[in-house]
């Protein structure tokens, strides 16, 4: 058995920067602004942010959360989500019984959780996170040996073919759209990691989680209407990601 340590430390010192780039990637999203192309800059002043001032969760620290410029706030949550990114990289190790499972569960997490922010910041779920997921719950299912990639397949299958259908009817009846594409590619990768037989389980626990919150802010005062918006691929993936847990 091969000495996993150097590559345990190295997944769970990496979940950080993955979490400072998922939190900057759905900051982004809602202005259409580029992740890669675009260098990282103050929302206050405008400075471009150096990079002694991009190390994951030391530089927030050194700078008590602010910019070294002009003084602004850093929002919060970009440091949350670089401790998130640790947390899930933690998750998979400690769950992992190869080296293998280490990486593909922390970057089966990893998606979930930026696909999670991006539905929550913008009601959208990047292609590229989507695709990603399929890819690395594919490979998961191949590197298992309960399952095989013919798994994967059927529960890709499955899962996008029981929520396009879905949103086809939905459509018909009421006269617009209720479940994105987004959605429908996020159950196929969804399917792809967690097999078929967890599909219902991911379901129900996301609707159980958004009728929970719903019914709370409803308590709250925050009446919603009918055709409020809710950002349900979040829910699925953070239900998806607590399954696999429970897997």
């Amino acid at each position: 058995m091969p000495d996993t340590a150097p590559l345990a430390f190295f997944l769970i010192l990496s979940g950080a920067a993955v979490g400072s780039f998922l939190a900057a990637w759905a900051d982004r999203l809602p202005r259409g602004e580029s992740i890669v192309n675009a260098p990282s800059r103050c929302r206050g002043c405008g400075m471009q942010i150096a990079w002694r001032d991009l190390v994951p969760v030391v530089s927030w620290l050194t700078l008590s959360g602010r910019c070294r410029g002009c003084g602004a706030a850093i929002p919060r949550r970009l440091f949350y989500a670089e401790i998130i990114g640790m947390g899930l990289a933690i998750l998979a190790v400690w769950i992992a019984a190869t080296p293998a499972d280490m990486v593909l569960g922390a970057l089966w997490l990893w998606c979930l959780f930026g696909l999670v922010l991006c539905d929550l910041s913008d009601f959208r779920l990047p292609d590229a996170l989507t695709g990603l997921l399929v890819l690395t719950g594919g490979a998961m299912a191949w590197t298992d040996p309960a399952r095989g990639l013919d798994d994967a397949l059927i529960g890709a299958g499955i899962g996008a073919g029981a929520f396009l259908a879905i949103r086809l009817a939905y459509q018909l009846v009421r006269r617009r759209e209720g479940l994105g594409l987004g959605d429908v590619k996020l159950m196929a990768g969804i399917g792809a990691g967690l097999g078929w037989a967890a599909l219902p389980m991911v379901a129900l626990v996301a609707s159980l989680g958004a009728l929970g919150l719903t019914g709370l802010s409803a308590v709250q005062g925050n009446r919603a209407e009918s055709s409020t918006e809710i950002p349900f691929g979040a829910y699925l993936a953070g239900a998806a990601g607590i399954v696999w847990l429970w897997l």
